[in-house]
């Protein structure tokens, strides 16, 4: 029969789980919105940013609660902090979707024109990041949180190279600049909840391993152009 402490660490896992689902959904809608030029979609991912945080307070108040009443050592432990510093990732990810989501407001709001920028291959490379990282926390999956911390690098690519873009696109259209500025935020907020993703898979790491790489991962990738 399963101990008072492993029935809410269940909960947690659940909630959390459930909080990943909400963000994941969110990003989807706001790159969506963004391509569809879709204003309707895009303020419902703005709107909903009231409910994810509630669940982000429920999730820190549930985890400060185990803490408090069972006192939890060791793997129990670590679970704990993981959650509580993912829980914070996921409630920024979801901010971040709502920035992309006024971003897609705007320019929905701007005549029709053809971009330079396709985000659709670095929409998927996100996407990825982020379903592989919730994926790694659901089933433990240490072998897959590492890759997700290798995945990163490629969004940082592309970002640079749409930053590169945007630079040659106003030198020629100056008259294009306010709508480029925007989608070059899209690129930049789809770039920092690819960061947000990894460092979900590096709190599984140190969630099954103990360890912390975090700084390790930081050192060892290359210094590159500022975004």
């Amino acid at each position: 029969m399963p101990t008072r402490i492993q029935y809410e660490i269940d909960k947690l896992k659940k909630s959390i789980l459930s909080l990943g689902a909400v963000a994941e959904e969110r990003v989807a809608m706001a790159v969506k919105a963004v391509s569809e030029r879709d204003e309707a979609l895009a303020r419902e991912v703005i709107e909903g940013d009231a409910e994810l945080d509630q669940m982000e307070v429920d999730l820190e108040e549930e985890c400060l609660k185990v803490l408090a009443l069972h006192q939890p050592v060791a793997v129990d432990l670590r679970f704990i902090i993981a959650v509580l510093k993912i829980n914070n990732d996921l409630e920024r990810i979801g901010d971040l979707a709502v920035n992309i989501g006024e971003r897609a407001v705007f320019l929905a709001s701007r005549p029709h024109m053809t971009y330079p920028l396709d985000f659709s291959e670095m929409a998927q490379a996100v996407k990825k990041i982020l379903k592989h990282s919730l994926d790694a926390l659901v089933n433990l999956d240490v072998t897959l949180a590492y890759e997700v911390c290798k995945l990163d690098d490629q969004v940082d690519a592309i970002n640079r190279q749409m930053y590169i873009q945007v630079q040659k696109t106003i030198r020629k259209d100056p008259d294009r600049v306010e709508s480029l500025i925007h989608l070059l935020n899209v690129s930049r907020h789809l770039e920092r909840i690819a960061d947000q993703a990894t460092n979900i898979a590096e709190d599984v790491i140190y969630m099954i391993e103990g360890r912390i790489i975090r700084h390790k991962i930081e050192e060892d990738k290359p210094l590159h152009s500022p975004e």
